[in-house]
């Protein structure tokens, strides 16, 4: 299952953002690809230790702190310091699926990719081609800000893009939650929790016992 989270960045954010890593020196993005995607994957991408790719991550992760959806829907254990790409004309990213263990060079820091996330930094209309296409589901182009969330274990592709430039920040995200159906019950329990919340008010009895079970079923499959 594909799940859009709108608004990660605000349209200045997105802006600034891209604006910095317009400005940065960029290489190719096979650097961080496996043997299967290398032959694959045509497109640019930031050098990992750079001190734009560092500092914009972390503006990622400080968006993502503030993203309740994604906080809900990901259960995040550990995330991948976010990468970020550029697809000119006539580069695409071929049918592939993420490696199933990330490493960052250089560090201890290692996650297994549970949910492969994508962060648009410009809009659609900048561009043309460059959707994220994942087997079963609709192509996706979204709004400059908005992010798309997905199992890692799907096939996925970019298509070639053919007019101007596609950029975005990806990453991989480890969950407190293996399981992927656990992980969507989950999900679905607290956003009902939520609205019924709104409804009744958070202290109505059935709310608490609701909240008590969410957290019951989480304590009981968490993994840290």
């Amino acid at each position: 299952m594909m799940l859009q989270i709108p608004g990660v960045l605000t349209p200045d954010e997105a802006a600034a953002m891209r604006a910095a890593l317009r400005a940065a020196d960029w290489v190719d993005g096979n650097v961080t690809a496996g043997r299967q995607s290398a032959l694959a994957k045509q497109n640019r991408q930031l050098p990992e230790d750079s001190a734009t790719a560092r500092e914009q991550g972390g503006r990622v992760l400080d968006a993502l702190g503030r993203a309740p959806l994604f906080v809900a829907a990901a259960l995040p254990s550990k995330i991948y310091p976010p990468l970020f790409h550029l697809y000119g004309v006539g580069e695409t990213f071929g049918d592939h699926i993420d490696n199933a263990i990330r490493f960052r060079a250089g560090s201890e820091f290692r996650l297994r990719s549970d949910l492969s996330a994508t962060l648009f930094l410009n809009d659609p209309d900048e561009y043309d081609g460059g959707e994220l296409i994942a087997e079963g589901s609709p192509p996706v182009k979204l709004p400059a800000g908005d992010l798309i969330l997905y199992p890692a274990t799907t096939v996925h592709r970019v298509t070639p893009v053919t007019r101007g430039e596609r950029i975005a920040s990806f990453f991989w995200i480890q969950s407190m939650i293996r399981d992927g159906a656990a992980r969507a019950l989950l999900l679905d329990l607290d956003r009902s929790v939520q609205e019924l919340g709104a409804r009744a008010g958070q202290d109505d009895p059935a709310i608490v016992r609701l909240t008590g079970v969410y957290h019951n079923l989480l304590r009981r499959w968490a993994e840290l």
